[in-house]
């Protein structure tokens, strides 16, 4: 037996944590998880799934609009937010169970309370107790960001966003990034007025230029606001309850709700990694390839590492993590070319390097693009296209880039993206032969 109570012990069971914990107790190791608040993490409790399924309601207002030009016979609607905001709060509360299920099934022991590291191998309990461990590993993710003006306190976060008692009139959306405009989205098609705030000049900054453009472009047609290099100063609360904003550069904007969408960082605060001497650099836990700290008995994964905040790769990570200690299988992760998604409206869909990136890298560059309405627009009346994009070295003629928006985006780049993975080129694309009719043919049709 050991002499320590764990071989491992996981601060953190969102989805990396978890995975780490599973593989690693299937590898034979004796493993704990701690978990102050619900089991799943961001991705589960108050991130991409919850946000997918208010994207999924949201996108009833223009589906059922564009059914009359389709034959139904659809009365006038209303939308009832309670309804829909209880029943996403159910469903998570189902998918936490799943997971607790998972990791009671691999005999993984969960504590439901705050863990801190004490020493390398120590981690102290809310509770005062003590729990030694082999290994440690740091899984607790990041924590949205609020900017530090008077009045801040006035606003929410995307942690807090799923819980609204009533869906306001107005919102003002602070950020550029996918949580922003995806919110943006969500919130226009529940008939709020919305307006974006931004420090800076452009939105989704690191997707490819001409993706961007064409949201802004479709974004504000729709009726959504955009306020540019308009930096927050201060939030003011009015007598009626409702907020005043005001923004250097610009004419203080009245709403209902202010939502941060401004990043989100390394939850790191008070987990005492200065116990343990874990070195912590520009905000996050410093690993190496092998997600190892400076400390050789503590590891860390997922975007408490700062490296890719996406919920795939910190599983991934975890996974490496759990096989590469506990499973003799030494594993890396390759961060090249992962597939990434907006669920604005429409979505957008991305792999590989932008235009700019890959004119930087490669220099000879060769692009191909498509610009179309799609053929359910086009009957429903609305004048809304979208657009693909390939982006080739224009030497050999590898694919190295794919960046897509339109309606079901995402879904199409899943499979796209193991083309630009597997180094295939545009003479590929040209020799499939194509799904006919479909948005997604689009790939394989551009001269």
């Amino acid at each position: 037996m050991s002499d320590f109570d764990f071989d491992l012990f996981v601060i953190g069971a969102g989805s990396g944590g978890v995975r780490a914990s599973r593989v690693a107790a299937s590898h034979g190791a004796r493993v704990a998880v701690a978990e102050e608040y619900k089991v799943g993490g961001t991705c589960v409790i108050r991130g991409c799934v919850p946000k997918k399924l208010l994207v999924y309601g949201a996108h009833f207002a223009e589906d059922l609009k564009d059914a009359r030009r389709f034959g139904w016979d659809v009365p006038e609607t209303t939308f009832d937010w309670p309804t829909l905001r209880d029943n996403v709060i159910g469903e998570v509360a189902r998918l936490e169970g799943l997971y607790q299920q998972t990791l009671d099934n691999n005999k993984v022991t969960t504590f439901h309370e705050r863990a801190t590291i004490a020493g390398p191998h120590e981690v102290r309990l809310a509770s005062g107790k003590t729990v030694t461990a082999k290994y440690i590993l740091i899984a607790t993710g990041a924590w949205p960001q609020v900017p530090d003006v008077p009045g801040a306190e006035h606003g929410i976060t995307s942690n807090e966003v799923f819980h609204l008692e009533k869906m306001p009139k107005r919102v003002a959306i602070f950020g550029g990034g996918y949580i922003a405009n995806e919110f943006a989205g969500i919130f226009h098609e529940f008939s709020c007025q919305v307006t974006l705030i931004l420090r800076g000049d452009q939105i989704l900054r690191g997707y490819d230029e001409q993706i961007r453009d064409r949201l802004l472009q479709i974004s504000m047609t729709k009726g959504i606001q955009f306020r540019f290099n308009a930096p927050l100063e201060r939030i003011e609360k009015q007598e009626d309850g409702t907020l005043k904003l005001f923004v250097k550069g610009s004419d203080p904007i009245e709403t209902d709700l202010v939502l941060f969408a401004t990043g989100r960082n390394p939850k790191i605060d008070g987990l005492g990694l200065e116990n343990a001497g874990v070195t912590v650099e520009k905000g996050a836990i410093k690993v190496d390839e092998y997600n190892r700290t400076n400390v050789e008995s503590i590891y860390a994964v997922g975007d408490v590492t700062n490296r890719v905040q996406l919920t795939p790769v910190a599983i991934r990570e975890g996974h490496a993590f759990a096989d590469t200690v506990f499973g003799n299988n030494p594993r890396t992760i390759d961060y090249a070319a992962i597939p990434s998604a907006v669920f604005s409206n429409p979505p957008i869909g991305a792999v590989g390097m932008t235009e700019g990136e890959a004119r930087n890298k490669l220099g000879s560059v060769k692009v191909y693009t498509s610009d179309f309405r799609p053929m359910k627009f086009t009957l429903a009346g609305r004048n809304e296209r979208s657009l693909y994009k390939l982006v080739c070295n224009g030497d050999t003629g590898q694919v190295v880039g794919i960046h897509m928006i339109s309606p079901d985006a995402p879904e199409i780049l899943q499979a796209a993206a193991i083309a630009v993975k597997a180094g295939l080129t545009k003479a590929d694309f040209d020799a499939t032969v194509a799904l006919h009719p479909s948005m997604a043919e689009e790939l394989v049709l551009m001269r």
